[in-house]
């Protein structure tokens, strides 16, 4: 298969951009010129790389190829990083590494991280927000290059190593606690398929795994959804309802109480990054594994 960097950085741009003609400003070509390329990488692979929709996106043999191109951007970068401190060299270029980091993550121990790639002029980093069990679909179609996963099982060409352990306890606001749970709500139904829930959005399954286990697969409580770590553990301490909070974001204040000991949830992250050696990769996964040394339980 025959295939240019032209190309391939056309594919990664359209998919970037959302459309051929924003892929044309970025790349200073023409809409035709764009078109052109695709056809030709399309041609090359025996296959439609892209879905002409708004935005753009690509087919299951298109992140294949979209993986190649940001692998390729990655280590040509990283190249003329250690080139540029040679004579003759020019200025050493940043080095773009995306991730994808769930929210719980982002609120607590990944931002050590953070503060330690902050020191480093030659990165710039994209964290895409993703739950933790979402996130690989971002390595399968390149749009990351390493992942905060629930998944020991490694993407296919990347690695899997296990960060630790975030554990995360049924809470509420006391007032809520003693009303929905106390001692006067007991009898009758499993107070779980009655008081009020807080999820983190639709896709957050900690709560309704709870629910399930202990008030039986039918029970529907009435449901909120608060799609912001720092505001999810708001809401539960204003009493808008009871939610899974991780160990680190307890306030410690009184204004959340735990509920029954048996309402927890261990959740072990891993740490998936694409294999390729880059340094620039490294030193973000670095940064991340020292990160999660100090902030996450290990069991």
């Amino acid at each position: 298969m025959d295939l240019s960097s032209e190309q391939l950085r056309t594919l990664a741009a359209v998919v970037a951009t959302g459309t051929f003609e924003a892929a044309a400003i970025e790349l200073r070509l023409t809409p035709s010129a764009v078109s052109q390329r695709i056809r030709q990488l399309e041609r090359s692979a025996g296959t439609v790389l892209l879905r002409r929709t708004k935005p753009a996106t690509t087919t299951e043999s298109g992140d294949v190829l979209l993986r190649l191109a940001r692998q390729f951007a990655t280590l040509s970068a990283d190249a003329e990083r250690e080139l540029g401190g040679l004579p003759g060299g020019g200025g050493p270029p940043r080095v773009r590494v995306a991730v994808a980091v769930n929210a719980d993550s982002l609120a607590t121990w990944f931002g050590a991280a953070l503060s330690e790639i902050a020191g480093d002029p030659g990165l710039e980093l994209e964290v895409m927000r993703e739950d933790e069990g979402l996130s690989a679909e971002h390595l399968r179609s390149g749009r990351a290059m390493a992942a905060v996963t629930t998944s020991a099982h490694p993407v296919q060409g990347c690695s899997a190593a296990y960060l630790g352990t975030l554990e995360y306890r049924a809470m509420a606001a006391p007032g809520f606690a003693e009303r929905w749970f106390g001692v006067a709500a007991r009898g009758g139904a499993h107070p779980l398929a009655a008081a009020p829930v807080v999820h983190f959005d639709r896709s957050d399954p900690l709560q309704r795994d709870v629910v399930r286990r202990f008030a039986g697969p039918d029970a529907d409580p009435p449901s909120h959804h608060v799609p912001d770590s720092v505001l999810f553990v708001r809401s539960i301490a204003q009493g808008l309802g009871w939610g899974m909070v991780p160990a680190a974001q307890d306030p410690g204040d009184g204004s959340l109480v735990a509920l029954d000991a048996a309402w927890v949830r261990p959740v072990r992250l891993f740490w998936q990054r694409w294999k390729i050696d880059t340094p620039a990769l490294s030193r973000v996964s670095a940064a991340v594994a020292r990160a999660a040394a100090d902030g996450l339980s290990r069991d």
